[in-house]
């Protein structure tokens, strides 16, 4: 029997969830699909500057785990950006954080990290 998956913890879901060229022709090609939590990964390391251990503590996974992810969701998003496909936001198996959700502002730009409070601070 196979481990169950341990659900990732994300700051909230993207507005923004479609991004392709302007100029695509109508081609049958299938989009390119970023998980929810592929996302949170990038927005953490390349958006937020953590390092790959901060941003598996803030998801509550360990850093392999957040590694794969960065390698996928790079590979996806060069995909979509040499080969003009539709990259869309969605799906994965993730909990939101429920830190400061109701201001809309993501718990680890507060500094948060399961759910108290870190000495570190976030540009």
């Amino acid at each position: 029997m196979a481990r169950p998956r341990k659900r990732r913890r994300v700051c909230g879901v993207p507005v923004y969830k479609t991004f392709g060229p302007l100029n695509r022709s109508d081609r049958n090609e299938e989009d390119i699909k970023l998980t929810v939590e592929e996302y949170e990964v990038i927005r953490l390391i390349d958006f937020e500057g953590l390092e790959q251990e901060e941003c598996a503590e803030v998801m509550g996974v360990g850093r392999s785990t957040v590694q794969r992810m960065y390698v996928a969701a790079r590979k996806k998003i060069a995909d979509s950006l040499v080969n003009g496909r539709v990259l869309k936001i969605e799906g994965g198996d993730y909990v939101i954080c429920n830190i400061n959700c109701s201001k809309r502002i993501p718990c680890c730009k507060m500094g948060y990290r399961h759910g108290r409070k870190i000495n570190r601070s976030i540009p």
